[in-house]
């Protein structure tokens, strides 16, 4: 039996290896003989659109059509069977874990933004200012290569706690020990662990928003800030009056990425506490409601009012680029 899936899945592998290639070649075969029997004016209008069709329909199938699906049940009960209006908004607003994994993103958004890009603007200024910057970046980029499932597990291990008395595991509390320091329980103890799982997200990120900003740093006009140093600025009135000004467009967009992904995290805290211990976030509570309650209404209603609080962010986002664009 094994022996048979095996080769079924090489053979579909084979067979897919071949024919979306194929298909594609066959496809731009049939569109320029289509477009050549079509008048010249016309041609120029028509082939683009065509061209465009496959990812069209695919950007249809895989998103368009399943964020309309979604809006569509989160106005139904759990089995998208029964119509029940804004009920589920309703409990989602008035439902008070509902609330607490709201704060905890917001929580998330603000630290966990402005540490990233706090520490990532320093470490690209202190990168640049070192001969073996290379080197050191890529040291200081290598957790964002890790994924955030891997990161959680990491750091789970990190942050073990065992009772008072008894050897300790975790890294941390192992470190602690050895000092005559008390364990603390990073990931149960309300003080300390959503702190502990910003840590984790900015540990990760920081590394990107390093690498953006030290891009953006490259790019300002060196005469400028030599013409600074000349009329006798220091080094700190040349960053807070010249770099930062100029920096502030490539900061605003490595923010608003930070927010985005500050809002949709969800990876981290599944898998270090799974949302226990008031560490639950928005998307971890639709996660909950679809796989765990079955609720496709509530987990459509979460989903929706996730979308349309990154929808901002990304739009502004997208306004900055074209801005820059403009320039």
């Amino acid at each position: 039996m094994t022996r048979f899936c095996l080769n079924t899945t090489i053979l579909l592998a084979g067979i897919v290896t071949i024919a979306v290639p194929l298909a594609l070649v066959l496809y731009i075969v049939a569109v320029e003989a289509l477009t050549n029997t079509l008048p010249i004016k016309t041609q120029p209008l028509i082939r683009p659109w065509l061209w465009l069709m496959p990812a069209l329909l695919l950007l249809g199938i895989f998103l368009v059509y399943p964020v309309v699906r979604t809006i569509i049940d989160s106005f139904y009960n759990a089995t998208s069977s029964q119509f029940v209006g804004l009920s589920n908004y309703s409990y989602i607003f008035s439902d008070t874990s509902t609330q607490g994994s709201m704060l905890n993103n917001l929580y998330w958004i603000i630290f966990f933004t402005g540490l990233s890009v706090a520490i990532g603007l320093m470490m690209a200024i202190l990168s640049d200012k070192v001969r073996y910057g290379g080197f050191s970046k890529t040291l200081m980029f290598m957790p964002m290569v890790i994924s955030y499932v891997a990161a959680g597990v990491i750091w789970r291990f990190v942050y073990a706690f065992r009772p008072p008395g008894s050897p300790q595991t975790g890294t941390l509390n192992a470190i602690g020990s050895a000092f005559g320091a008390s364990p603390i329980a990073w990931l149960i103890d309300p003080l300390t662990n959503n702190a502990s799982l910003i840590f984790v997200g900015v540990w990760t990120a920081a590394g990107f928003c390093m690498v953006i900003l030290s891009a953006g740093l490259r790019g300002l006009p060196e005469e400028v800030l030599e013409a600074a140093r000349v009329d006798g600025a220091t080094e700190w009135q040349v960053f807070a009056r010249v770099t930062m000004p100029l920096l502030l467009p490539t900061i605003a967009v490595v923010a608003t990425t930070m927010i985005i992904n500050a809002l949709k995290v969800f990876d981290i805290v599944y898998v270090m506490t799974s949302g226990n211990f008031n560490t639950d976030v928005i998307a971890n509570q639709m996660y909950k409601q679809l796989f765990i309650s079955r609720d496709i209404g509530r987990a459509s209603a979460i989903a929706v009012v996730l979308l349309i609080a990154v929808l901002p962010v990304m739009l502004l986002n997208i306004q900055r680029f074209k801005a820059q664009e403009n320039r």
